[in-house]
């Protein structure tokens, strides 16, 4: 099966953790390469204010990892984010190749 290309902006929680928002990055980037998926960039676009407070949080640090995959990886990238509490919310898109 052939892999798509996707882009994943990631809204990390990093309450208490501001020291350490590169590592937190990487752990994240490691999750994603462990389901299956190949890195191929992160970006970290910073500290963003939210419209509305989600959850209590009114910021969050943003990241765009772009990656390749099989489609059946992405749902599994999914799950494994939904379980990082330091992930906040997740979005993706496929990207023509």
């Amino acid at each position: 099966m052939s892999k798509n290309k996707y882009e994943g902006v990631i809204a990390l929680n990093t309450t208490g953790h501001e020291d350490k928002v590169d590592e937190l990055v990487q752990l994240v980037g490691k999750e994603i390469e462990n389901q299956g998926a190949q890195l191929e960039e992160i970006d970290q676009l910073g500290r963003r204010d939210f419209s509305f407070n989600a959850r209590h949080l009114a910021s969050g640090h943003y990241v765009n990892y772009i990656f390749k995959a099989e489609p059946s990886a992405l749902e599994k990238v999914r799950t494994a984010l939904k379980l990082n509490t330091a992930v906040h919310l997740q979005h993706f898109q496929r990207l023509a190749d």
